[in-house]
């Protein structure tokens, strides 16, 4: 057994939410197959996590990989996070950085840039790993642009329990990454046979993703694909498994502002949108231009007929 408390809470059982993701092909029918969980029929964020895509693992023998030409982003953080393989990240302000598992890219949108990614000339044989976006609050959804690469994230361990900080704080590690919100993004790494107390936050609320092997959390038995939303009230919450199991736990204060979220846009109302893609469309300065990627930009899908309305976390 692990805990990082003293004293686990002991209550009632709590409600939680499974939701199932949905496939989805970046860059057409025949592109990179994805499992998207956030934004979800049910539900639209955690905290400020309002996107999350989960990909792999991917067998490269005889493909190429991941290749995401140039596009834009608008009011929002980019957080990429490998379980397996390489990515090689390029934006419109000159950067070129390659991840690898346990270093994190945070790309910070404000309001505008453009970037690519794809999987290099020199891989490793499987692909495997989490896009996340983090929607930034009205104060700073129009910040300059920003890139930064981690390569020296806190870990922290628990007997059979070790946490990787991504983004904010858990069981007193505090990760270097810059958040505009309260919220956490932590890998969680179970030892075979661990039962573990993860220390939350009640006000705040939180989902886990299995990455690897099979979990269990008030008797929900949890595998990669769905995302369990645990939601707020707790001090603590019980995570077990039998086979070794890698999580990824999001989570932070409920984020109540109202959002339109379009493509690869987060914005508050449906005229920003447009113009935001008009100048996409148009080449206008404000995403820059992404230089070294072997391939077009990517070309914004045409405007709904109708017009987009700001929506709550909750659908």
């Amino acid at each position: 057994m692990s805990s990082f408390e003293a004293d686990p809470e002991v209550g009632p059982p709590w409600p939680t939410e499974l939701l199932e993701g949905a496939p989805v092909a970046l860059g057409g029918p025949r592109g990179f197959a994805v499992t998207r969980t956030l934004p979800n029929r049910q539900r639209r964020m955690v905290g400020a996590w309002c996107f999350l895509d989960a990909y792999g693992p991917h067998d490269l023998a005889g493909n190429q990989g991941m290749r995401v030409g140039p596009h834009p982003h608008t009011g929002l953080q980019t957080v990429t996070w490998l379980v397996a393989g390489e990515v090689l990240h390029r934006d419109s302000l000159g950067n070129t950085a390659e991840i690898r598992p346990g270093q994190l890219n945070l790309m910070t949108a404000g309001r505008g840039i453009s970037h690519a990614e794809e999987t290099p000339a020199s891989h490793s044989a499987v692909l495997q790993g989490v896009q996340l976006w983090v929607a930034l609050p009205h104060a700073d959804r129009d910040m300059p642009p920003a890139f930064t690469h981690h390569d020296d994230l806190p870990v922290v361990a628990d007997g059979g329990l070790s946490a990787t900080v991504l983004m904010g704080a858990f069981a007193g590690a505090v990760s270097p990454a810059r958040t505009h919100t309260p919220l956490v993004g932590a890998e969680l790494t179970l030892a075979a046979g661990t039962s573990a107390q993860l220390p939350l936050q009640p006000a705040w609320e939180y989902a886990l993703l299995v990455l690897d092997g099979a979990a269990e959390m008030d008797g929900t038995n949890l595998k990669p694909g769905p995302l369990l939303y645990v939601g707020s009230g707790r001090t603590s919450v019980r995570v077990s498994c039998g086979p070794a199991t890698r999580l990824l736990l999001l989570g932070g204060e409920p984020f109540e502002e109202r959002l339109v979220m379009w493509w690869n846009f987060v914005a508050r109302d449906h005229d920003e949108i447009v113009q935001m893609r008009a100048d996409w469309a148009s080449g206008t300065p404000r995403f820059g231009e992404v230089r070294g990627y072997d391939g077009p930009p990517l070309p914004a899908p045409p405007m709904p007929i109708t017009r987009l309305v700001p929506r709550g976390r909750v659908r």
